[in-house]
């Protein structure tokens, strides 16, 4: 998993010269479960005195019932408005006047994460705000609260979507890369349609099913005592009452078995292209191995594509490779904005011949390294941030299965071979088996983009 990169002395000391090892530094998760259901996962850092507390509820986009996309995402926003004990809009304004930094939450399709970073002397107040609107949100919540929020979402859909340059190239590719029964076809922002059919009722009900204190992880990082913070997580936690977790859903396999090639207008200065490809869910056999090939293919301006497409052939102004990896399963992308003038089709022959090289000839053993290093600086960088790694906790803790998996992911990508890689091209990124998209410059058209030729599944 790739995680920011943030300087520090503690990276400096980890990260070696090409070629050599050093022992990892591990991120060590201290866990607990509470007789409610709630996992609290504890992480001591008395460096700097603060205290970040991260929470995940494991439910997303994937989770959404029928006809009601983009509702994970919208809750995200219902969550920060007031719950039984915080007035409206009171929630930010605690914790500033607290000198607390960080104040988020997050949608993805696979869960919803509620973070702050505080002062350790404020660790009380943020364990109460999470906790009053993990128990007590429903007290609060009123029609009038939903119908903003709401707004605010189809606000976000319209300016980073609807009205962004290449907006809805990706909505539409998520459309023909997945089955529409698959849980990753609905897109974590949501549809107007749905987002207008939404009802209070329905935010009742979905807070019901998935805020469950059994349905979450508590991580608290920073300058804490253990047993002081026990304490008070029992005191604000430990009497939410559990619920009756639904079923999760069964995923249908995802196999491309041909072609597809999608053609979209829009009205902007530069065209592009991209393939798409669906491969092996997050940790599973390959995924590594894919992270590894999209640093070969463009990680920096030697990689084989910035070479052949942007130096070479001047055919491309940028061009990036990457594995997203998901839990439910992954995808790769090749994407490239052309240079003004060029064709979509000579830039597909530069990829495809470097493909076919790639599947004839593993990675040299330079290449090899460099992919290694930079993958794993990025996850010693991001051990440098304390809210960065009370996210990482919960992501392990939900995807691997417990948060100290840190040394373990490292470990994955220092065991793969340069072979390796190359079956992993071989057996993953199929020529005659992926989603090619090619965005047209036209005026006139939506400037997010408009599909206007492909796409038959």
């Amino acid at each position: 998993m790739k995680f920011s990169r943030f300087a520090g002395s503690l990276v400096a000391a980890a990260l070696v010269s090409l070629g050599a090892a050093a022992a990892p530094p591990g991120l060590p998760g201290a866990k607990y479960t509470l007789p409610n259901g709630l996992e609290v996962i504890l992480h001591e850092d008395h460096r700097i005195p603060t205290v970040t507390v991260n929470v995940w509820y494991h439910v997303g986009s994937k989770d959404e019932d029928p006809h009601r996309n983009g509702f994970a995402h919208l809750f995200e926003h219902v969550m920060f408005q007031g719950s039984k004990h915080v007035g409206e809009d009171l929630y930010f304004k605690y914790l500033e006047r607290a000198g607390a930094s960080s104040i988020n939450g997050t949608t993805n399709t696979d869960r919803t994460n509620y973070f702050e970073t505080v002062p350790a002397n404020q660790l009380e107040l943020a364990l109460w705000l999470e906790s009053d609107r993990m128990g007590f949100l429903l007290d609060h919540a009123d029609d009038k609260t939903f119908k903003s929020q709401r707004e605010v979402v189809k606000n976000e859909r319209r300016q980073n979507y609807e009205n962004a340059p290449y907006g809805l190239v990706n909505k539409t590719i998520v459309e023909h890369l997945y089955p529409t029964e698959h849980p990753y076809y609905r897109t974590t922002i949501g549809t107007p349609e749905d987002l207008d059919a939404a009802t209070i009722e329905d935010v009742r009900a979905f807070f019901k099913k998935w805020y469950l204190p059994n349905n979450a992880s508590l991580t608290i990082a920073g300058d804490i005592d253990p047993v002081k913070v026990k304490t008070l997580v029992e005191k604000y936690f430990g009497e939410i009452a559990k619920g009756e977790l639904p079923p999760r859903r069964a995923v249908p396999g995802v196999k491309l078995d041909h072609d597809v090639r999608l053609t979209l207008e829009a009205d902007v200065e530069l065209g592009r292209v991209s393939m798409t490809w669906p491969t092996p869910k997050m940790y599973g056999v390959g995924d590594a191995e894919l992270d590894l090939l999209s640093h070969v293919l463009s990680g920096g301006k030697t990689s084989r594509l910035y070479k052949a497409l942007v130096y070479d052939a001047r055919i491309a102004t940028d061009v990036s490779a990457h594995q997203s990896s998901a839990q439910l399963g992954s995808r790769f992308d090749i994407g490239i904005t052309l240079a003004p003038g060029k064709a979509a089709d000579d830039a597909v022959k530069l990829v495809d011949s470097e493909l076919r090289r790639l599947v004839a000839m593993a990675p040299n053993g330079d290449e090899v390294t460099r992919a290694k290093v930079s993958t794993r600086s990025s996850l010693l960088f991001a051990l440098e941030k304390q809210s960065s790694r009370a996210d990482m906790l919960n992501h392990y803790n939900q995807v691997a299965g417990r948060p100290d998996y840190f040394n373990d992911d490292l470990s994955r990508y220092e065991a793969v071979t340069a072979q390796a890689i190359m079956e992993a091209a071989k057996k993953w990124l199929p020529l005659d088996r992926r989603i090619l998209t090619v965005v047209v410059p036209t005026k006139g058209a939506p400037v997010a983009g408009r599909l206007v030729s492909g796409g038959e599944k």
